[in-house]
């Protein structure tokens, strides 16, 4: 069963607000475990006092008192004011998880907007499409614009497969380091600068593994696809302005026919939604670093706390007191056997928080990564447009069990964007490239992506008159990969992160004139 792009993305949402709920009741859970642990040991420092005043003189026991409870005075003070701290901290928390709920929900609705008005005006622009597409200016344009596009699509298509010769064919070379040595050396050219015993004994090796023969062909191996890449863009960036002719006639098309009001609300729409979008991404980036200082809080991180925790479990660790307990499970008398039980009893069960602590920090810590994450795919969802209403997923598991396998790190966040990729499509008559001929992003979006770069209004492939003749369909063919700087393109996810800026990077949604 497929799923909406509305719906797929109120999913992700949903199991965002999961993370962060359970990220907060962990940052608790630490929080209520380290207090039991100064608490542990405020008691087992008062039984080592009762201890002492069992076994110790007067002289001694107030030395070693003294330096106990000068400890858990700084300790008890620092508990106080770490406590402030994190309340502070939490319900900043609080705070911003209400602030992106509610932008969450102002965004659901600007998309129902425009979703509305996208209905709007795909009921007129099909009424005007066969009258539009027999102009014959127009019909003009459609067809210099295709053919255009048709060139840089052959255009591109030639550079992959040059780029693909080059990191296959190239591979041998780059695995000889006697080749690469010289290669880099820049041996053979006028770049190369050497001494005569290095120029002697370079020369050697060139002789030895025939470099004056390999190198020319190394050369014409990295050479060839950056001439055709520039070669490509060229033709990608003549097609744009050949798509933005287009574009500009059917907008005035659709506004001769009383359109404009809809598309201009649409545009409102859509410029909300981009705001809140960049308001949301806000929230989330200082949600992050709050979130730093309430997990560094709860665990106890704060320099002054560790310092009165640290300065009484050095205090419970004197000699005098490992000498004392020593000799009191020595003698055998009731008073003496039932401290000194009590005291291995607060240490087990200081142990026994300590393992899990640490088990709840790692879990803290894998729910950071986890969120951070899904706000890098969320962040792709959006840039893509895959939110668009008219946007379609063929696997309903994308927020089931893929979804599920990703929270518990079954699968990588990169492996788990690329079921969303390749689930992803667009409902009736949207399948191409939106807004004229569709050009890719330089080359780099996929080809069912409906939003080339250079931004504008976009007109779904079949809003006037699509079919034979019509507007390219399903983008240059092949299509292009993933998006530059994808999760499949090696380099990351592209979300900004604080102090980077910018919102989504691509044209608006579809109107959804014509399917």
């Amino acid at each position: 069963m497929s799923i909406r792009g509305p719906e797929a993305l109120a999913s992700l949402d949903e199991a965002m607000r999961d993370i962060r709920r359970e990220e907060d009741e962990i940052s608790k859970r630490l929080a209520r475990s380290a207090e039991r642990i100064s608490k542990i040991r405020e008691s087992e420092a008062e039984l080592f006092r009762q201890l002492a005043r069992l076994r110790l003189d007067p002289a001694v026991q107030g030395e070693l008192d003294g330096a106990i409870t000068t400890a858990e005075t700084k300790a008890r003070a620092q508990i106080k004011t770490h406590a402030k701290e994190l309340s502070k901290a939490e319900n900043a928390i609080a705070s911003i998880d209400e602030a992106l709920n509610k932008l969450t929900g102002e965004r659901a609705d600007a998309l129902k907007q425009f979703e509305s008005h996208q209905a709007q005006l795909k009921a007129l622009a099909s009424k005007l499409g066969a009258t539009i597409a027999r102009d014959p200016a127009f019909a003009a344009k459609r067809q210099k614009a295709s053919e255009l596009a048709d060139v840089a699509a052959q255009s591109m298509r030639k550079t992959e497969q040059a780029e693909a010769d080059r990191d296959e064919k190239g591979q041998p070379y780059r695995d000889d380091p006697l080749f690469m040595y010289l290669w880099e050396a820049g041996y053979g050219t006028s770049n190369y600068r050497a001494n005569n015993l290095v120029r002697y004994l370079d020369g050697l090796v060139a002789g030895l593994i025939k470099f004056h023969k390999a190198r020319p062909n190394f050369a014409m191996l990295n050479e060839i696809p950056l001439r055709l890449r520039e070669h490509a863009e060229r033709q990608i960036a003549i097609a744009s302005v050949a798509e933005t002719e287009l574009d500009a006639l059917e907008t005035e098309a659709i506004d001769t026919a009383g359109g404009k009001p809809i598309r201009e609300a649409m545009e409102s729409a859509q410029q909300r939604i981009d705001a809140l979008d960049a308001q949301i991404m806000a929230h989330e980036d200082q949600r992050d670093e709050t979130a730093k200082t309430v997990a560094g809080l709860s665990q106890g991180l704060n320099p002054a706390f560790e310092s009165a925790s640290a300065e009484l479990a050095t205090a419970l660790g004197r000699e005098d007191i490992k000498t004392l307990l020593a000799d009191a499970r020595r003698t055998r008398t009731g008073q003496d056997d039932t401290i000194v039980a009590q005291i291995d009893d607060a240490r087990a069960r200081a142990r026994e928080e300590d393992q899990e602590t640490r088990e709840q920090k790692e879990r803290l810590k894998t729910l950071a990564a986890r969120r951070r994450e899904l706000e890098d795919i969320q962040w792709e969802f959006k840039r893509q447009r895959f939110d668009d209403p008219r946007s379609t997923f063929r696997e309903d598991r994308l927020v089931g069990d893929l979804l599920n396998d990703f929270l518990r790190g079954g699968i990588t966040a990169a492996s788990y964007w690329d079921s969303w990729q390749r689930s992803q499509n667009w409902s009736a008559g949207t399948s191409d490239w939106g807004g004229g001929v569709g050009l890719p992003n330089n080359g780099r979006q996929r080809s069912n992506n409906p939003w080339p770069d250079n931004g504008g209004f976009k007109w779904p492939d079949n809003s006037f008159g699509g079919g034979a003749g019509g507007k390219t369909k399903g983008g240059f063919g092949g299509g292009f990969g993933r998006p530059s700087g994808g999760p499949g393109s090696g380099g990351g996810f592209s979300r900004p992160r604080t102090g980077s800026g910018g919102t989504r990077k691509h044209g608006g949604f579809k109107t959804g004139g014509g399917f």
